[in-house]
């Protein structure tokens, strides 16, 4: 695809999307949603690892309310929210192989829940995280409901949408609603680093983790046990479990495949 709103940037198993319309700080309009979509599921079949970056000064701004094709009075938000924006998260969710959101500046709105969809947010110091769907009359949206509160308590949730105050990077990783805020010096070797890490790791693995903790939540301890049970059986016959007991035993680093 000849992308027009995103960078992609390959090599060694990661691939990198970078939301590329900083003059408006990365809000999703129907084209980048669309290249977006495509992205994911292209790369995901592809990648061992990925990455969703922002250029410029702002992770994502979210909906893009100036936005040419529709005046914000005539957009049928329920029909966007279900044809556009669902399919999107779902890309990103159940994307085959881990997903890092590194937050390079705002995230607000939506772009808040394209960030926590992933599996693990990095997040710049002088980032922040804003729902302010309050102040124009709306309540936040695609997945904001449904992740925030699990990932930062009802409490914190609620004050956070009724009131739209900003939260900082550095309150978002103490109230658990990401993963590591870092220094703005270095962020980008940082989170690069993470991924990295990922690409070169053992693929199965990595989905039995974020399919067995994902399910925990709504799972009794006996079939999270029966759950465990299943996933390890599985991992036990995989060529990178061989590898990873090789490389232990020899003192070395395992070479994994992703098999």
């Amino acid at each position: 695809m000849d992308y027009k709103t995103l960078t992609i940037e390959t090599a060694e198993g990661l691939g990198v999307i970078t939301l590329n319309r900083p003059e408006v700080m990365n809000a999703l309009n129907a084209q980048m949603r669309a290249e977006l979509l495509y992205a994911l599921r292209d790369l995901g079949g592809r990648m061992r690892a990925l990455v969703l970056t922002g250029a410029g000064r702002a992770f994502c701004s979210g909906q893009d309310l100036g936005d040419g094709s529709t005046s914000a009075a005539d957009l049928d938000l329920e029909r966007v929210l279900r044809e556009e924006y669902e399919p999107l998260l779902h890309a990103i969710y159940d994307c085959p192989v881990p997903v890092v959101a590194a937050v390079n500046g705002t995230a607000a709105g939506a772009g808040v829940s394209l960030a926590l969809a992933t599996d693990v947010v990095i997040a710049t110091e002088s980032a922040t995280f804003l729902q302010a769907f309050s102040r124009i009359g709306l309540m936040p949206d695609a997945g904001g409901t449904y992740w925030l509160p699990r990932q930062m308590g009802l409490a914190r949730a609620m004050g956070a949408m009724l009131f739209a105050d900003k939260i900082t990077a550095r309150q978002a990783a103490d109230w658990g609603m990401i993963w590591q805020c870092v220094p703005d010096s270095g962020f980008d070797a940082m989170w690069r680093d993470r991924a990295e890490h990922l690409a070169k790791g053992p693929t199965r693995a990595y989905a039995a983790i974020r399919q067995a903790l994902r399910a925990s939540t709504a799972q009794t301890l006996e079939g999270q046990l029966t759950l465990e049970a299943q996933l390890q059986g599985n991992l036990g016959k995989t060529r990178d479990f061989r590898e990873g007991v090789m490389a232990f035993m020899e003192k070395r680093d395992a070479a994994f495949e992703g098999r």
